[in-house]
């Protein structure tokens, strides 16, 4: 326990690590324009009512996905499992639709909007509707009606702090000096990170990078 937390006149009241412990899953989001499809890793999915049944989803808006499905209106949420491996992150998160095929092949699955859905790695997946889009500067929330939900498998549903601990490669941090991005383990070596430095592997800012120790 941090007592020096509890305190009101000792306490670092700006300490925005604070952030880390809401409860996150991981969840690949899936859509489709025309004949093309595409996906991107997304942490900020969430039920907000159950009469009738409303999910949020927030995307960032560079991402591809994010404007297919402010134009198409439809998109499908695949749980991740815990049995995910990190192939998963870098093929959905640290690459572009733009530049690459994410889903391709025959046999792809798809549910009744015609967007495909993942054959491994999910327990379950909604297909949604927008029925709402909130502006947020960077991103966009997302406000959607279920149009179709199926369960897959009973593995549990990968966590944020699953993926910290058990998925995502310890960096290589040995004799380095510099920072380390919290998400996929790039180092950047050197004492100061620019404040506009933005990953090269998964396109965070310097928001989600920490010294190393």
């Amino acid at each position: 326990m941090d007592y020096v937390a509890m305190d009101s006149e000792k306490a670092d009241k700006n300490d925005l690590t604070a952030l880390f412990n809401i409860g996150y899953g991981l969840y690949v989001v899936t859509a489709r324009d025309g004949d093309k499809d595409n996906g991107c890793i997304v942490n900020t999915v969430s039920q907000v009512t159950n009469t009738p049944n409303r999910i949020a989803v927030c995307i960032n808006k560079k991402n591809l996905t994010h404007d297919m499905v402010a134009k198409t209106g439809t998109m499908n949420v695949n749980c991740l499992s815990t049995d995910a491996p990190f192939s998963v992150f870098e093929h959905f998160g640290f690459q572009s639709g733009r530049d690459v095929d994410k889903i391709i092949g025959e046999g792809i699955l798809r549910s009744d909007n015609g967007v495909a859905f993942l054959g491994h790695y999910i327990n379950s997946f909604m297909s949604l509707k927008v029925e709402q889009t909130v502006d947020l500067d960077t991103h966009s929330m997302f406000i959607c009606s279920v149009t179709e939900a199926r369960v897959i498998t009973d593995v549990e549903t990968m966590t944020y702090t699953y993926y910290q601990n058990n998925v995502k490669p310890k960096p290589e941090t040995d004799g380095k000096k510099g920072w380390v991005c919290k998400v996929c383990g790039y180092v950047y070596e050197g004492e100061d990170i620019p404040d506009d430095f933005i990953c090269p592997l998964c396109k965070h800012g310097v928001a989600d990078f920490e010294p190393i120790e």
